[in-house]
């Protein structure tokens, strides 16, 4: 019991724990720091995307987190910080762009496919449900009508005797 309990501790608190943050890199001042960690956690790592420069191990992540650091300290506010970084890097750099014309894509873009892909799906099983005729030579053909059929009989017959 007191091992699965320590287990269960364990898989909670790691997660959290795992930062790439180095111990190096860590302000003096406690203040300073939860703000770096603040802004750190909203900038994205551009070579680990969806990844925070808190949480890359990559070398230009933790070069990001000490310019980050660098700024703070310099006196800028985070809102400052920010925008030196998105200067440097663009919008891509932000965990959560802003909704402007150069992100459109990227708000609108993963609906539009879904809306696309759900009509050629409905496409797709509304001609499979009316039975569609034979495709001949790319053009969707017409099943024949009760007349053409009797007809085509009676060719057949005529064209066995």
């Amino acid at each position: 019991m007191r091992t699965l309990l320590l287990a269960l501790v364990v898989s909670f608190v790691l997660p959290f724990a795992a930062q790439a943050v180095e111990p190096d890199e860590i302000l003096k001042d406690p203040a300073l720091e939860a703000r770096a960690r603040e802004v750190g956690k909203q900038l994205r790592c551009v070579v680990c995307q969806n990844q925070a420069i808190d949480d890359s191990n990559a070398e230009l992540a933790r070069d990001m987190r000490i310019l980050v650091r660098d700024r703070i300290t310099a006196g800028d506010s985070n809102d400052e910080v920010m925008a030196y970084m998105v200067d440097r890097y663009g919008d891509f750099v932000l965990l959560d762009p802003p909704f402007k014309a150069s992100t459109l894509v990227l708000w609108i873009g993963p609906g539009a496919i879904a809306v696309f892909g759900v009509f050629a799906l409905v496409m797709i099983f509304r001609r499979r449900k009316s039975g569609g005729g034979e495709v001949v030579a790319g053009v969707q053909a017409e099943p024949l009508s009760d007349d053409e059929r009797r007809r085509l009989d009676k060719l057949l017959k005529e064209n066995d005797a």
